[in-house]
C-alpha cells in the first residue's frame, strides 16, 4: 500500500535518497529536517506531533553521525540522538503511528567476527594503545595471542559499542525495541555499514573515511589512509541503504518487537583499497598511508545481510568499482 511516511533528516545525506526512493515507489514522503526549517528538531516534541498528522510510517534518519573528537561531546550525542529518538517515539506512542524504520549502525558491534585456529570464535578486546604507537594493528586472540581470520558479523552476535556514537545508536534501539513492545508497533533498524555516494557531506570530524578521501582529492591532495591501510570494511552505496528503506517500510516487521538487519554490500574491501580506487577515479595523487590511528576505531568489521536479502528481498545494485566511479564524479554537500 502506498504511505504518508516522515521522514527525519530528510534533507540530510541519507535521508534525502530515502525520499527519492519513496517517492519512486509511490509512496508520499514528508521531509522534516532542521536544514529545511529551524523548528523541525526532534527533540521539539510539539513539532513532532505536528509532523505525525496523517502519517502512516516514520523512517528515523535524523542523527549526529560519526565518531566525534572526544568525549566532550558525549552530551551533544545524546541529546540530538537518544533524547530526540525518545521525543519522536512518545509522540508516535501518543499519535498512533506504529510503523518505524530506524537508522542503525555497525558500530553497535564494536569488532568484527573473528576466530582463532585454536579457538574458535572469539572476541578480542579494545586494542591498546601501545600496541597501535607501535604499528601493531591486528587484534591476537585473548586466550592464546595468536593472529586470527576476520570474518562477516551476524546480527546476532554480541553487542559492544566501543564509542559514545556507537553507545547512542544501540540506545535508540533499544527505545525503538521498548515502544514497540509497549504499543505493539512495528519497529526495523537497519544497521548501515559504511555508506558512501553523492550529497555525502565533505571533509568534517563527523564524516565519513570515504568523503575524506573525496575532499582531499578535490583539493589536489594524496588522501590519508590511517594504520596500514589494511582495515576491512563494507563499503555500500547510498542509493541501495535508501532501496533497503523502502524495502523495510514495506515489509513491515512482527508487531511488538525490533527487528534488525546488516545492511551492506557483502563484498569487503580495505579502506586502502577504497582509497586507490577513489584516486584511480578521480585521477588524483596515489593514497599515502600514515600508520596514523585513531583511539575508538575498530580494526575490521564486515556485514552478513543475508537476512535482509531473504526476509525483505532486498539486493544490493551498485558495485563496488561502479560506485566509486561515480562517487569520483559526484558533488559533496557542505554540512
Amino acid at each position: 500500500m502506498d504511505m504518508r511516511v516522515l521522514v527525519t533528516g530528510g534533507a540530510g545525506f541519507i535521508g534525502s535518497h530515502v525520499v527519492e526512493a519513496l517517492t519512486a515507489g509511490g509512496h508520499e514522503p514528508v521531509v522534516y529536517d532542521v536544514r529545511v526549517d529551524a523548528g523541525s528538531d526532534v527533540r521539539d516534541a510539539d513539532a513532532v506531533r505536528h509532523a505525525l498528522s496523517g502519517v502512516d510510517a516514520v523512517c528515523h534518519q535524523a542523527a549526529m553521525v560519526g565518531l566525534g573528537t572526544g568525549f566532550t561531546d558525549a552530551p551533544d550525542y545524546v541529546s540530538a540522538n537518544d533524547l530526540g529518538t525518545a521525543v519522536l517515539l512518545a509522540a508516535m506512542a501518543e499519535t498512533g503511528v506504529r510503523r518505524l524504520v530506524l537508522a542503525g549502525s555497525m558500530v553497535v558491534y564494536g569488532e568484527g567476527r573473528y576466530s582463532c585456529a585454536r579457538h574458535g570464535v572469539v572476541r578480542p578486546g579494545p586494542r591498546a594503545v601501545a600496541d597501535l604507537a607501535a604499528g601493531r594493528f591486528e587484534p591476537l586472540c585473548p586466550a592464546c595471542g595468536a593472529e586470527l581470520t576476520p570474518g562477516l558479523v551476524t546480527e546476532d552476535a554480541p553487542v559492544d559499542p566501543r564509542n559514545v556514537y556507537a553507545t547512542t545508536k544501540l540506545t535508540q534501539e533499544h527505545l525503538a525495541a521498548a515502544w514497540a513492545r509497549t504499543t505493539g508497533g512495528s519497529a526495523v533498524s537497519l544497521r548501515y555499514h559504511n555508506v558512501y555516494g553523492p550529497r555525502m557531506p565533505r571533509d568534517t570530524p563527523y564524516a565519513g573515511v570515504a568523503s575524506f578521501f573525496r575532499s582531499a582529492l578535490a583539493r589536489d591532495e594524496a588522501p590519508r589512509v590511517f594504520e596500514d591501510g589494511r582495515q576491512r570494511r563494507d563499503f555500500v552505496h547510498v542509493r541501495d541503504v535508501a532501496a533497503a528503506n523502502a524495502a523495510a517500510l514495506e515489509a513491515g516487521s512482527a508487531p511488538g518487537a525490533l527487528t534488525a538487519y546488516n545492511t551492506g554490500s557483502g563484498e569487503p574491501h580495505t579502506v586502502g583499497e577504497m582509497a586507490r580506487a577513489l584516486a584511480h577515479a578521480y585521477g588524483g595523487p596515489e593514497p599515502v598511508v600514515t600508520g596514523e590511528y585513531r583511539l575508538g576505531d575498530v580494526r575490521h568489521i564486515t556485514a552478513d545481510s543475508a537476512r535482509l536479502r531473504s526476509e525483505l528481498g532486498w539486493k544490493p545494485e551498485v558495485g563496488f568499482e561502479d560506485g566509486m566511479r561515480e562517487f569520483a564524479r559526484a558533488g559533496l554537500r557542505e554540512v
